[in-house]
């Protein structure tokens, strides 16, 4: 048994500090990126992506999404229709022999630190040696070098931390979502890979957060359900509506309703906005830029809730 004395940072425990800045309108920030990934595969767009949950990622959400260069990430066995930002998702199976991917693959696991998911990765990219290959979930350096180099061009960082994930309280096993992406994302970079931030945004600001910290693209579950395109309901990837329960394992997800929130654009709107405004304060003209020019802060509180009950 071992204690690591650092503090380890979520999204709440920091604000960015601004700077001056030479952008006189939020409109010339640039929010798309161009990637070159491992297997010199490219891809341009919004790099924020729906969450593969049956309760997030819907037909609709899809459309919608795809139509702002923004990708959506199918759950598992979900039918996949057609298009470069619609990505599905495969467990340790594998990709479906005879079943041709856009192009991105997802390959997800609740427990990326499996050796056999290792050998899954391995085996997909020597099947798919022309696609970009998303293997997760995981929250250390060492595993995100692992990942990469049996093949995966993109990792996804996050354990325990989204809203409907028990996983922390049913094991005790997970790791502050800013720290991880930091930690991740420099191990990443330093091989020519990429990560996303897979879970803990609760707001614009905590989107705004991943992307200063490293992740090249962030994964939106819980602020992007109960909307009119994909229903109240909204289940983690891990529970019991979502896998049901065997006489080995307990649910490591919550079930709950949320309040209708109306059309889904209206939200995406509000994220969009809020990177517009980030970047803004802090000088960074593209996306891209947020990680070199953000200054974190460590705070107490990062909002004033005295006039929470009267926010409309």
């Amino acid at each position: 048994m071992r204690i690591e004395q650092d503090i380890k940072l979520d999204f709440q425990d920091v604000l960015l500090r601004p700077k001056r800045s030479t952008i006189s309108t939020r409109k010339d920030v640039d929010l798309t990126r161009f990637f070159t990934f491992r297997n010199k595969v490219t891809w341009l767009g919004v790099p924020i992506m729906s969450a593969n949950m049956a309760s997030v990622t819907t037909p609709a959400v899809a459309d919608i999404l795809s139509g702002k260069r923004m990708l959506a990430c199918y759950p598992k066995g979900a039918d996949v229709l057609n298009g470069p930002n619609r990505i599905p998702t495969f467990g340790l199976q594998g990709v479906t022999k005879g079943w041709v991917p856009n192009t991105f693959i997802c390959l997800d696991i609740a427990n990326g630190y499996m050796e056999d998911f290792i050998k899954t990765v391995h085996q997909t990219r020597h099947d798919w040696p022309e696609k970009v290959i998303i293997a997760g979930n995981i929250v250390t350096p060492e595993m995100t070098e692992a990942l990469i180099l049996a093949g995966a061009d993109i990792v996804k960082v996050g354990i325990g931390s989204g809203g409907a994930c028990s996983t922390r309280v049913k094991t005790g096993v997970g790791y502050p979502q800013l720290s991880a992406v930091i930690e991740c994302a420099d191990a990443a970079h330093g091989l020519g890979g990429h990560v996303i931030s897979d879970g803990g945004c609760v707001t614009p600001g905590d989107v705004v957060k991943a992307f200063a910290a490293g992740a090249d693209f962030v994964m939106l579950g819980s602020m992007l359900a109960g909307h009119d395109e994909n229903g109240e309901d909204f289940y983690g990837s891990a529970s019991e509506r979502a896998v049901g329960l065997r006489d080995y394992r307990a649910s490591e997800g919550w079930e709950m309703k949320l309040p209708n929130r109306g059309p889904i654009e209206n939200t995406i709107q509000e994220i969009l906005g809020g990177l517009r405004s980030a970047c803004a304060y802090i000088g960074a003209r593209k996306i891209k830029d947020l990680p070199k020019c953000a200054t974190f802060v460590k705070v107490n509180r990062q909002n004033n809730q005295s006039l929470l009950e009267y926010r409309q």
